[in-house]
């Protein structure tokens, strides 16, 4: 595999011992796969993996606005997976997913599992101040009654997403592709680094998949939504390798000024790991910072613009990895052992 910076896209290694068993699906067969307009590429590639071709379906857009959805092919008593990450815009794409699922359940497809790479208003997970609300709990309930009978997500921003749902949840991670790609540059003296607190049990586990490399925590304070003030780094960074590890990069404010502190205390070079690449104003002009990052690596569960890549920048396909959970959902295998 070659990565080429700033447009790469990357099969992760890390499932070559695992067969796409799914190969040579006939037409017999339950598995229907339908995409989104999301991120059709991804779905592509998952469909490629599978041995199979994505559904037909009719997509358009009325003068007022409003989306239309037909599937283009019967789907009667079969088992339908849509792949539609909810990414910006979120509001269309959650609405787009929604009646992609109806059209499903009024289609009588036997079962519906709802395939969400990027879970958008996961951030909003709990209650911090009064009067507000939760709304990756009131996405779950408007998935749950649209009709889905099964969740697929990757790499959720809080973990207790899982239990807002009344049906099956599969959450799988991207740690695996992020961690081959890692292994293959042959790093020496990593240190992985947690860009604040609440994410050192994800740093903690990329570290111990790394041969036990040490751990170090930028500890932080929040001042607002999306502003982040660096304060110290507890543990050794000097002369190391330091590989910054976040379940998502949207501002790059935080992960950008830990970059920043890292160079201050003496690491030798900076990386930056996530799955998710939100890239929201203006984490590309942080992010491309000359002498900042070695490499900002990143999967493709969202698709990143031309307007959006830099020299820095490195993008892994989880597309086997998705494409190998779907199917182990289907033939009802475990989805857990592929991260053991």
């Amino acid at each position: 595999m070659n990565a080429h910076r700033g447009s790469a896209v990357l099969s992760s290694a890390t499932l070559s011992k695992v067969q796409p068993v799914a190969t040579g699906i006939t037409e017999n067969n339950r598995l229907r796969l339908f995409s989104g307009s999301a991120n059709l590429q991804l779905s592509q590639e998952v469909a490629r993996y599978l041995g199979m071709d994505l559904g037909p379906m009719i997509r358009k857009r009325f003068a007022d606005g409003e989306l239309y959805i037909q599937i283009q092919e019967s789907i009667r008593g079969c088992d339908v997976y849509l792949i539609q990450p909810t990414c910006q815009p979120v509001n269309d794409h959650l609405m787009e997913l929604l009646i992609m699922i109806d059209a499903c359940r009024r289609a009588s497809a036997r079962q519906v599992t709802a395939v969400i790479p990027y879970y958008g208003y996961a951030r909003a997970d709990r209650k911090t101040a009064g009067r507000e609300s939760i709304t990756a709990k009131l996405v779950a309930n408007l998935i749950t009654q649209a009709g889905a009978n099964r969740v697929l997500a990757m790499d959720l921003h809080s973990a207790q997403i899982q239990g807002y749902f009344d049906i099956p949840f599969d959450h799988v991670y991207g740690s695996p592709v992020l961690l081959d790609y890692l292994v293959s540059k042959q790093l020496s003296d990593i240190v992985v680094v947690s860009p604040d607190v609440g994410g050192v049990a994800r740093a903690r586990a990329f570290a111990k998949k790394l041969g036990d490399a040490p751990l170090a925590i930028i500890d932080k304070r929040r001042q607002a939504h999306n502003v982040a003030e660096v304060m110290n780094v507890i543990g050794d960074v000097k002369g190391k390798t330091a590989v910054l590890v976040d379940d998502m990069i949207d501002t790059g404010g935080t992960i950008s000024e830990g970059a920043k502190l890292l160079r201050e205390e003496g690491a030798r070079q900076v990386y930056a790991c996530a799955t998710h690449a939100v890239f929201s104003p203006p984490a590309v002009e942080r992010l491309s910072l000359s002498g900042l990052f070695e490499e900002v690596i990143v999967t493709n569960t969202i698709p990143i613009p031309e307007s959006n890549r830099f020299p820095q920048l490195v993008v892994l396909s989880v597309a086997n990895l998705l494409g190998e959970t779907i199917w182990r959902i289907h033939e009802d295998t475990s989805v857990s052992s592929m991260f053991r």
